[in-house]
């Protein structure tokens, strides 16, 4: 399978559960701001679009997008690995979990203070808004190893989450210490670790292209 990522975005994720499952694939790097696929240069529109990753090309030549629905093909395509559930409450469970991490957390607390274009008053209310996820997590997070029984892919989307509070100062995890412990703790999986270290490197040659280009 082809995954098309782009460093330190929410397509780690993917990543991290490929690594946990001990999958083979292909990870095609797409600049978020040309969307050009650097292996081949083409235009990663071609094949999502609306340009955003993770997009999944499956064995069969299926294109896949939306990161919940990539993580969850990946867990039901490799179930060896534990990273799905069964069917009934706990797949709905992980379900929950992954629409909570997209849309409370992702879009509605990290993609505004992510953007550099968003004015100071716009930030402010976002975060006025939407703390009240990180008090709701920290809540659940306590006494807690896993958002559910085990390591699921939500845990892989949301340690991927969380991992942007490097990048967000106001988001101090000092204050939901539940969270920084969870976060501490998966960072430390060798999966995580891993996908971090390389993503990370790769982000930093990103930036490096995007400053000569300037």
């Amino acid at each position: 399978m082809d995954l098309y990522f782009s460093p330190l975005a929410c397509s780690m994720a993917t990543r991290i559960a490929l690594y946990e499952a001990g999958a083979e694939a292909n990870y095609l790097e797409v600049d978020p701001k040309t969307k050009v696929v650097l292996k081949d240069g083409s235009d990663f529109r071609k094949v999502n679009p609306l340009g955003l990753v993770p997009t999944l090309r499956t064995d069969d030549g299926a294109v896949l997008t939306e990161n919940a629905a990539i993580l969850q093909y990946v867990a039901d395509r490799l179930p060896q690995a534990g990273l799905g559930t069964a069917p009934g409450m706990e797949r709905s469970r992980l379900h929950q979990w992954l629409c909570f991490i997209g849309t409370e957390l992702h879009k509605g607390l990290f993609v505004p203070l992510l953007d550099k274009k968003a004015a100071p008053e716009v930030k402010g209310w976002v975060l006025d808004k939407n703390l009240s996820r990180l008090d709701y997590l920290e809540n659940y997070l306590s006494g807690r190893d896993y958002l559910l029984d085990h390591f699921s892919v939500a845990d892989a989307y949301l340690v991927t989450v969380i991992n942007w509070t490097m990048a967000t100062p106001p988001v101090e995890l000092a204050k939901w210490p539940a969270v920084k412990s969870y976060y501490e703790r998966l960072r430390a999986r060798p999966s995580v670790a891993k996908a971090i270290a390389e993503e990370f490197e790769l982000y930093k040659a990103e930036i490096a292209r995007h400053k000569a280009a300037a």
